[in-house]
Formats: C-alpha cells, sequence, structure tokens
C-alpha cells in the first residue's frame, strides 16, 4: 500500500512520516479484524511510568538510556551493596577483598548521586572489613 491508497486522509499524510502511515494502516486493520478484543490487562490500570515526572520530549530517551544500563536503578544498586557487604564478611583472600571494598564504594557513590542522600553503611561492619584489610608497604 502506498500514502496513495492509505486510509489516512492526504492532508495528515503531507506530515507523517512513512512509517507513522503504516502503523496506523496496520492498527486500523487489527481493530476491524477483532485483534484488541479480550487482550490480557484489558480493564486493568497501566503499570505507574517511572518516566511520567519528565517532559514528554525526553521520555523516550530516559527509557533507552536506562535500558541500556546508563541510568541506576535504585532498587538494583541496594541489592548489588547487600550482595558486596555479604562478600566481603566472607572473602579470605586480601586483595580480593581490597577490590570489593572499591566495588562498594563505587556503588555506594552511585547510589547518594541516584538518591541525592548521604547512604549509610553500618559503621561497625564496615569498620571490622577495614581492619581486616592489611595494606601492603609496596
Amino acid at each position: 500500500m502506498n500514502a496513495i491508497d492509505s486510509p489516512v486522509p492526504a492532508e495528515q499524510t503531507s506530515y507523517m512520516f512513512l512509517s507513522e502511515v503504516i502503523a496506523e494502516d496496520r492498527i486500523r486493520k487489527a481493530l476491524e479484524q477483532g485483534q484488541f478484543e479480550n487482550l490480557e490487562g484489558m480493564g486493568k490500570p497501566l503499570p505507574h511510568d517511572e518516566a511520567a515526572h519528565l517532559p514528554p520530549e525526553i521520555r523516550l530517551a530516559y527509557r533507552m538510556l536506562k535500558t541500556s544500563g546508563y541510568i541506576d536503578d535504585p532498587k538494583a544498586l541496594e541489592k548489588e551493596i547487600v550482595r558486596v557487604q555479604d562478600l566481603l564478611e566472607h572473602l579470605e583472600d586480601e586483595s580480593e577483598r581490597y577490590r570489593q571494598m572499591q566495588k562498594l564504594e563505587v556503588l555506594t557513590m552511585r547510589m547518594e548521586r541516584v538518591t541525592g542522600r548521604p547512604v549509610r553503611l553500618d559503621d561497625d561492619y564496615y569498620d571490622r572489613v577495614v581492619h581486616r584489610v592489611r595494606v601492603s608497604e609496596k
């Protein structure tokens, strides 16, 4: 189907991209065939849009960056911090322990950047781990 045969009025196709014309045509055909009836979740509210607070023109970019891992998810960061803390508690290798402490420091800085507030680790726990790490004199 070309733009001339399109069910979209000609005055609209002048400013619509070809992909929009094709999408509109496919949606119209699906509606006519009843493909949008009895869909899963029909009549239920949409899930919360975490980008709703952003201006509409940057929402797509935000979602793409978040999906690609360039924007941190606070819940995922919190899980990773807990995982690294648990790992530190049981590590015997000093160099690996030091590397995980550096990772923990980076994770807490990222969490502080995302949440806008300081992250407080259990001071007693952190002191115990730091005390166990010996710094070599190389």
